[in-house]
């Protein structure tokens, strides 16, 4: 059994299994689940029904991704939703806001300050910068790149795999450098780059590099004079 400080607010039926830690003065809501060697910061919220450090599991079609991966780690100050589920090998930095049903898969890293919305998908080998906001729907792609302040608005959309599964392929996502602006209901293709400072506008479908200090918009996606 894991050691539960004094400070620690539990719901009813939370499930804490071993090596389990948490910091002080942690609020954990009903019928919430830590998984083993979860490590949960000073002054973290976890809302009701979520469950944190799941392990990695796949088909025999999927990609292959190791089973012994390190523990998920939630440092000082985040507050977690209703019904979010978060992946060992996680790392969620200081003060991050993750919304109700959100999903963060594994070995992906959160920076301080950053905004997961509700519903928001966050997939595997995914790198985001601090002070990032992902809003309401929005999928981030695995291995996908946002740097410092970058904007991702509702229900924008990543892919990572050039062929859709046709060949092999080394999947890579979207890099998208800081404060960067993707509008509501955008699509981004496989590796592209958007520049520095860019605006993406709503509904764009970019299917090539952005450079940066560029507005563009349209299907595909132009450079706005």
């Amino acid at each position: 059994m894991s050691a539960i400080p004094a400070s620690t607010k539990l719901g009813n039926h939370v499930v804490i299994e071993k090596n389990v830690t948490i910091g002080e003065n942690v609020v954990i809501g009903h019928h919430t689940v830590l998984l083993q060697g979860t490590q949960i910061g000073d002054n973290v919220v976890i809302g009701n029904n979520c469950v944190l450090g799941i392990q990695v599991s796949a088909s025999q079609r999927m990609r292959k991704v190791s089973k012994e991966s390190s523990p998920l780690i939630i440092q000082p100050g985040t507050r977690i939703g209703n019904l979010a589920s978060i992946y060992s090998g996680t790392r969620i930095g200081k003060d991050v806001f993750i919304g109700d049903h959100a999903s963060i898969r594994n070995e992906v890293s959160v920076g301080d300050g950053s905004v997961i919305g509700r519903s928001a998908v966050v997939e595997l080998n995914t790198i985001i910068g601090k002070n990032c906001t992902i809003q309401t729907l929005a999928y981030v792609t695995g291995d996908t790149t946002l740097e410092d302040n970058v904007f991702i608005g509702p229900c924008v959309s990543m892919s990572n795999d050039k062929y859709m599964g046709a060949q092999s392929y080394s999947l890579r996502g979207p890099y998208i450098k800081k404060g960067a602006k993707i509008g509501n209901n955008a699509s981004l293709l496989p590796g592209v780059t958007i520049g520095s400072e860019s605006i993406v506008g709503a509904g764009s479908v970019v299917t090539k590099d952005i450079g940066d200090n560029t507005t563009v918009a349209g299907v595909p996606a132009k450079k706005i004079k």
